[in-house]
C-alpha cells in the first residue's frame, strides 16, 4: 500500500512539473513576442537590437597585423629645457633706505631668487612620410610657454636616436610637425576620420611612463568631445575630440591613433582623469583635422586658418542639435550668404553638424578660399546655401558687452610706443582692479601689464576676450609686466568666482 501511494505521489508530481513547463513556455513566448513586434515578417526599422547575418559566426577581431604594421611609425620624443633663473619679486614702493642697501648688498628678491631647475620631458610622434616628417602635440615640444624645448630627440622603434627640428606648432589644435633627417622610414598612412563609428575597435600606440611601445585597444566612446584643454595654449582653441576607452598615460601624447586596418584616424592628445593617470576616458585629435594642419605648417610654416565669420551663441556651445550662431561678422562670409543669429547649421557638405564644436573641426579641416555647401535651419524651416571661406575673421560689432565688469577691473589696450620702451611685443593694461571683480581675488595691482594667458600672447584687449570667452576651464594663468620692475609675474585667475 505505501509504495502505491508513494507511485502515485511520483506521478501527480511529474505531470504537474511537466505541465507547469509547457505553460511556462507558451506564456513567455507570447510575452517576448509582444515585446518585439514584425512587420510583414521583418522586425522595425529603429529596433535597437543587433541582428546582422552571420555576425555570430563571424571570427574575432586580429589586431597583430595593424599593431604591427603600426609600431615601427610610432616614435619617442624626448625634450629638454636647461635651468634658469625666476624672479619672484613683488612690486613695492621703494625708499632711500632700500636704494641705499641694494648699493652695497645688491637687489633684494623679496621671496628669494629662485633657480628654476632642468626640465626633461617625454612623449610620442607619428612618422607620415620616409623622409622624416613627425606629427606630434605641440605641448609634447613646448617650453611651457610660447616657445620649444631647447633640444628634442626622437628614437625609432629600433632604438635608432636622431636630433629633431620643428618645422612649425599650431597651439590652438595642439599639433606640431618636427623633422629629422633619415630615408626610407616607416611611416603610417591617413585614414578618414570622419568615417569613424561608436563603437568600433581602435588601437593607441605610444610610449607611456617611461616604458617601450605600448599597444592598447578600446572602442569609439564619442565623437566630436570638446574638454576645454587646449584653451591653456591658445585663445582661439580647436577641440573636437575622438573619444576611447583605450588605456593612454603621460608619455601617450603625440602617438598614433588607429584603426583594425592599420590606418591612422587620430593622434592621442590627452585624457580625462581626477588623478592625472588613466581613469577610462582618453582623446585624440580627428585625423582629418590633423592633415590640413600638417600640410600647412610644411608648406608655410603655420596654420591658413579658414573663417565663416560667425561667433556662437554661448548658451547653446553644445546644444547637440547643431551649431547655433550668436554673433554675424559683418565682413565675414557667413554675411554674404545672408546667415543671421539664431540660425542653426546643421551639415557642412557630407558632413552632419551636432554641436558649434564639429562645426569648429569640420571648418578648420578646410583651407582659406575652398567653396563649401552649407544646411542650416531657420525658424523650424531647413535650407542648404554656399560660402567660399575667408582668410579674416571678419569684424564684429559687438566685443562681449560687460567683460570688464566681469573681471572686475578698467582695461586698455597698451600704447605701441610704451610697448617699445618696455621691449614687449603689446598687452593690456590693468588700469584699476575694482572690488568684487575676478581681478580683486588675485595679488594683481593696478598698473600691471598682461602680456600672455595660458601662454599664449595677448597684445589687445580682443585678444583678451576671446581668450577669456573661449576657455572652458575655471582657473587660467595670466603673465605679464609691471613698467619699472624687473622680471615676469604670474597670477591665477578663477573665473568662477
Amino acid at each position: 500500500m505505501k509504495l502505491k501511494q508513494l507511485l502515485l505521489v511520483v506521478a501527480v508530481s511529474a505531470i504537474s512539473a511537466i505541465g507547469s513547463v509547457w505553460i511556462y513556455s507558451k506564456v513567455t513566448r507570447k510575452q517576448s513576442s509582444d515585446f518585439v513586434q514584425t512587420v510583414n515578417g521583418n522586425l522595425p526599422a529603429n529596433y535597437a537590437g543587433f541582428t546582422e547575418n552571420g555576425a555570430a559566426g563571424e571570427q574575432p577581431i586580429d589586431f597583430t597585423k595593424a599593431a604591427n604594421a603600426a609600431v615601427p611609425a610610432v616614435v619617442h620624443i624626448k625634450t629638454k629645457i636647461p635651468a634658469k633663473k625666476v624672479s619672484n619679486q613683488l612690486p613695492r614702493n621703494r625708499n632711500n633706505m632700500e636704494d641705499l642697501f641694494e648699493q652695497f648688498f645688491g637687489p633684494n628678491d623679496f621671496f628669494g631668487p629662485s633657480i628654476q631647475p632642468e626640465q626633461r620631458a617625454s612623449g610620442s610622434g607619428v612618422i607620415i612620410s620616409e623622409d622624416g616628417y613627425i606629427i606630434t602635440n605641440n605641448h609634447v615640444i613646448s617650453d611651457g610657454g610660447n616657445g620649444v624645448a631647447d633640444e628634442i630627440t626622437v628614437t625609432l622603434n629600433n632604438k635608432k636616436t636622431y636630433k629633431a627640428r620643428v618645422i612649425g606648432k599650431d597651439p590652438s589644435s595642439d599639433i606640431a610637425v618636427l623633422k629629422i633627417d633619415g630615408s626610407g622610414l616607416p611611416f603610417l598612412l591617413y585614414g578618414n576620420s570622419d568615417n569613424v563609428k561608436l563603437g568600433q575597435w581602435v588601437l593607441a600606440i605610444g610610449y607611456p611612463l617611461t616604458l617601450e611601445t605600448t599597444v592598447t585597444a578600446g572602442i569609439v566612446s564619442a565623437k566630436g568631445r570638446n574638454i576645454g584643454i587646449n584653451g591653456r595654449q591658445s585663445n582661439t582653441p580647436i577641440e573636437s575630440f575622438i573619444q576611447t576607452d583605450a588605456a593612454v598615460n603621460q608619455g601617450n601624447s603625440g602617438g598614433a591613433l588607429i584603426s583594425t586596418d592599420g590606418q591612422l584616424i587620430g593622434i592621442n592628445s590627452a585624457i580625462y582623469a581626477p588623478t592625472g593617470t588613466y581613469a577610462g576616458y582618453s582623446f585624440a585629435i580627428p585625423v582629418n583635422l590633423v592633415k590640413k594642419i600638417v600640410n600647412d605648417l610644411i608648406k608655410f610654416g603655420d596654420v591658413k586658418r579658414p573663417y565663416l565669420g560667425i561667433q556662437v551663441a554661448e548658451d547653446k556651445f553644445d546644444a547637440g542639435d547643431g551649431a547655433h550662431i550668436g554673433t554675424v561678422a559683418k565682413d565675414g562670409a557667413a554675411a554674404g550668404i545672408g546667415l543671421k543669429p539664431g540660425d542653426v547649421i546643421t551639415k557642412i557638405n557630407d558632413a552632419p553638424i551636432s554641436s558649434w564644436t564639429e562645426l569648429q573641426a569640420t571648418i578648420s579641416s578646410y583651407n582659406a578660399g575652398e567653396k563649401i555647401n552649407i544646411t542650416y535651419r531657420r525658424n523650424g524651416e531647413e535650407k542648404t546655401t554656399s560660402a567660399v571661406l575667408s582668410a579674416n575673421t571678419g569684424t564684429y560689432e559687438k566685443i562681449a558687452s560687460g567683460f570688464n565688469d566681469k573681471l572686475g577691473a578698467d582695461l586698455e589696450t597698451l600704447d605701441k610706443k610704451l610697448a617699445e620702451k618696455y621691449e614687449i611685443e603689446g598687452g593690456v593694461v590693468v588700469k584699476k582692479i575694482k572690488q568684487g571683480g575676478a581681478f580683486s581675488n588675485t595679488r594683481m595691482q593696478d598698473g600691471f601689464i598682461i602680456t600672455s594667458i595660458n601662454g599664449v600672447e595677448i597684445s589687445s584687449i580682443e585678444q583678451l576676450n576671446r581668450a577669456v570667452s573661449s576657455f572652458r576651464g575655471e582657473t587660467m594663468q595670466l603673465e605679464g609686466i609691471y613698467p619699472g620692475y624687473d622680471g615676469i609675474y604670474r597670477y591665477p585667475l578663477n573665473l568662477a568666482d
